[in-house]
């Protein structure tokens, strides 16, 4: 997993996914060594983590954390056939995720308090998010060396290391040269190792991941937006509102940095009155 670069948070998983199975083998299985673990016991398994009330999602990413285990372990000749190569998970229906409208989108990153001594910090942070569609760790991790603002780009590493460029726009460079020159500048000390960070919290060093969902949930809040929100709704935002306006597919693709076309296509969902404007505009039946 560390050669293939994926992330720490990734690796935690995986190793969850097997301990899981090492839980049932102790619990149902006498404690039975993975080498001597069959298609039968995995399905047994399968069965196990339904019942103790796992999510779908939850069972299907347990099942490919075994797959990939037992993956290795017939690339390492710790055995001669792979137990888990016929194991099914559940299928998982495509859900389309939450996203908030432009109107929302604005009124949410103007409900910050510039006076607040966070308050360029945060509408950068916002202003990013939005205008770059970067997943929460991209943008802690986002580094002043990956940062043109004059070419109008960022430099990001995503998802195994894999790195994108993706145009930055002005309402962001300008909310993020701010809080550079100022509100960053003026910090008293910045920490060993975290000078490249952009952003950083009061103590110089670079934001955590709940650190942002936590600034997201207070605007969100002094906003009145009645609606579940997460760093990953500004991603998701960002890619509708693409769509919506006629970017081409592939390009949001790019940007986000997906591997395939397939997980971008869940974005052409359109909401409801878009779909209603364009038939009433362009169905041959309805035109004046």
């Amino acid at each position: 997993m560390l050669e293939k670069g994926l992330s720490e948070h990734s690796i935690s998983a995986y190793e969850d996914d097997v301990q899981k199975l090492e839980s049932w083998a102790k619990e149902f299985a006498s404690g039975m060594s993975p080498t001597d673990i069959v298609y039968d016991d995995l399905a047994s398994f399968v069965m196990w983590i339904n019942k103790i009330g796992l999510g779908s999602k939850s069972q299907a990413r347990i099942i490919s954390g075994i797959r990939a285990f037992f993956k290795y372990m017939l690339m390492e000749d710790l055995v001669k056939d792979d137990p888990s190569e016929l194991l099914e998970g559940p299928r998982l229906k495509r859900k389309i995720p939450d996203v908030l409208s432009q109107e929302e989108i604005t009124e949410t990153i103007e409900a910050i308090d510039l006076s607040h001594p966070q308050g360029h910090r945060n509408r950068a942070i916002l202003e990013t998010l939005y205008a770059c569609g970067l997943r929460v760790s991209e943008l802690v991790n986002l580094r002043i060396s990956q940062y043109f603002p004059d070419m109008s780009l960022v430099r990001v590493i995503g998802k195994a290391d894999k790195e994108r460029i993706i145009p930055i726009g002005q309402d962001a460079i300008k909310f993020i040269d701010y809080y550079l020159n100022h509100d960053r500048a003026q910090l008293p000390k910045i920490a060993e190792g975290h000078e490249d960070y952009i952003f950083l919290n009061r103590r110089g060093k670079k934001l955590s991941r709940v650190m942002i969902f936590m600034i997201i949930k207070e605007v969100v809040a002094l906003a009145g937006i009645d609606k579940k929100v997460s760093p990953h709704t500004f991603r998701h935002s960002f890619a509708t509102h693409l769509v919506e306006g006629g970017a081409d597919l592939k390009a949001v693709q790019d940007m986000l940095g997906h591997e395939s076309i397939t997980t971008t296509e869940i974005y052409t969902h359109l909401d409801t009155q878009y779909l209603r404007d364009t038939i009433l505009n362009f169905h041959p039946r309805n035109k004046k």
